[in-house]
């Protein structure tokens, strides 16, 4: 008979999960950044990699408060969600195309990641996890407001720009 598993197993593998997310996002970002051509996604690229470095020490206290060791689990999702961006800066490289597309692939990760922390957040409150929810809050408010800053750009100059 497989062993009892809880509602804190599952918050400990999620955030397993989201903190191998956040290590490749850190990598992809670079990228991303260096791809790009318009300077403000370029900037938003930068600063969001910024946020990110942030959001994986939150992790880490997080990991900290629940007393288990923060540990990364293979998330087959962010690797998908990656590949797929990659496929579009080889495919584009160049083109007016390209922003667009790096923009949809970032949005494509912020939505992920959205998802991830709000479920956190529900259930570090659901256990009394108060300082845990706290902390996976603030990531989730700053992935919230990158989403909507690539918004802004998609609507405002890149989608314009390759049309």
């Amino acid at each position: 008979m497989a062993p009892s598993k809880h509602l804190n197993d599952l918050l400990y593998e999620t955030m397993k999960d989201i903190y191998f997310a956040e290590k490749q996002i850190l990598n992809a970002l670079l990228k991303m950044a260096d791809a790009a051509q318009s300077p403000d996604l370029k900037a938003a690229f930068e600063t969001h990699r910024g946020q990110t470095e942030d959001h994986v020490q939150r992790l880490e206290q997080a990991f900290e408060l629940i007393g288990k060791p923060a540990e990364q689990k293979t998330c087959n999702a962010i690797l998908g969600i990656i590949a797929e961006g990659k496929e579009v800066m080889a495919e584009f490289e160049g083109t007016d195309a390209l922003d667009p597309g790096l923009l949809a692939g970032a949005q494509a990760v912020e939505h992920y990641e959205i998802s991830r922390y709000g479920t956190m957040v529900t259930w570090a409150k659901t256990l009394g996890l108060e300082e845990v929810a706290e902390l996976l809050a603030q990531t989730l408010d700053e992935e919230e407001e990158t989403d909507q800053l690539l918004s802004e750009i998609a609507e405002t100059t890149v989608n314009a720009a390759a049309a």
